[in-house]
């Protein structure tokens, strides 16, 4: 999959591609999957996409607030002939005229309190201030239809918010993987499968090692070549692509 990136701003990291191969993993009980799936802060589109060349009965929403990413979102499902549908507004403002049978997302979770980037197109990436926890968990329960599908992650030491906020919105966790830089190390990411109104008791699916030493792990290796993504770093010029 080609996708275009930025040159001078934020660029999609592995984040997204063991978030994909996660929503695979919860989607594998289901023979047949189809029906809306929005990406919330869809970037350069690169998660929805993935699940677009999954899962072909599905029909692509995309939701993103900067005008570059909406471009660059049209733009990569252009190039790798996906249909697409942008929603092109901040989440928590969008007037949403249908509901959703899944919703995924790898959202800004890094709180205000640390050290920022200047650059205003990654920081708007990355930190939480416009897209808060609560308020995220609270317009994507209201947006599920009944026994929707909530994938996303997150900073893991939030994890105890997340549970209760998902609690409070009638979403159940059916599942959750752990993301450790190297099996000795803390996690640093959380991965969550979350369903509405679902009575089911959660999974803890074994933990996804990043790094075995100073190589990736195997596991890791067979999900980059699962996902198969090409990035290609571009300057925006208008609605026009310069490559670099």
């Amino acid at each position: 999959m080609q996708l275009y990136q930025p040159q001078d701003g934020y660029c999609f990291n592995s984040d997204t591609h063991f978030l994909f191969n996660f929503i695979t993993k919860g989607l594998s009980k289901f023979k047949n999957i189809q029906g809306e799936l929005l990406d919330i802060g869809s970037g350069s589109g690169v998660l929805g996409l993935l699940l677009a060349r999954e899962y072909s009965k599905i029909n692509l929403n995309s939701c993103e607030i900067q005008n570059d990413f909406a471009f660059l979102s049209t733009k990569n499902a252009q190039v790798n002939n996906i249909d697409l549908k942008l929603h092109h507004n901040s989440f928590l403002e969008n007037n949403f005229n249908y509901e959703f049978d899944m919703i995924v997302s790898n959202p800004p979770f890094y709180p205000s309190t640390v050290v920022q980037s200047t650059n205003e197109n990654i920081k708007i990436a990355r930190y939480n201030d416009n897209l808060p926890l609560e308020k995220f968990i609270q317009k994507t329960s209201k947006l599920l239809k009944p026994s929707g599908k909530f994938f996303f992650c997150y900073d893991v030491k939030l994890l105890n918010d997340i549970i209760i906020f998902l609690k409070q919105n009638n979403l159940n966790v059916e599942a959750i993987q752990f993301l450790h830089p190297k099996k000795d190390k803390k996690a640093s990411l959380v991965m969550v499968y979350a369903r509405k109104n679902s009575k089911s008791l959660m999974d803890i699916l074994p933990p996804l090692i990043m790094f075995e030493d100073t190589e990736l792990s195997n596991e890791v290796q067979e999900i980059y070549k699962k996902c198969n993504t090409h990035s290609i770093k571009v300057q925006l010029q208008g609605d026009e692509l310069a490559r670099t």
